[in-house]
């Protein structure tokens, strides 16, 4: 009896990585999206497009580990997300921001 406690947490832990490894990706995906969004208000193009590069890695993991209407939000996000970067590398903060909370609420979408 007392080996099968660590065994169970063991394999409970393990069932449960999966489900936490998107949380985590889906919190940096809304991080850097926040981020892209506040430098996109500010005129800060350049800085726009790396946190969008960023988000867009986690938005990635969050689309490839997620099913259903989470996977169809995620997967918007993702072309958002990509949509921010092109337009922030022409130096179009404007358009690109847009883009980014276009993206944030798709995010906010996978959580519910």
């Amino acid at each position: 009896m007392k080996t099968l406690l660590p065994i169970a947490s063991l394999i409970l832990a393990l069932l449960a990585a999966p489900a936490f490894a998107v949380e985590d990706h889906h919190a940096l995906a809304v991080e850097h999206t926040q981020a892209a969004i506040s430098h996109g208000k500010a005129g800060h193009a350049p800085v726009l497009v790396e946190h969008a590069q960023e988000a867009v890695k986690h938005a990635q993991h969050c689309a490839n580990e997620s099913k259903g209407e989470a996977k169809t939000h995620a997967d918007a996000a993702v072309k958002s997300l990509n949509s921010a970067i092109d337009h922030g590398k022409m130096g179009h903060a404007d358009v690109a921001t847009q883009s980014a909370e276009e993206a944030a609420q798709h995010l906010d979408a996978v959580k519910k």
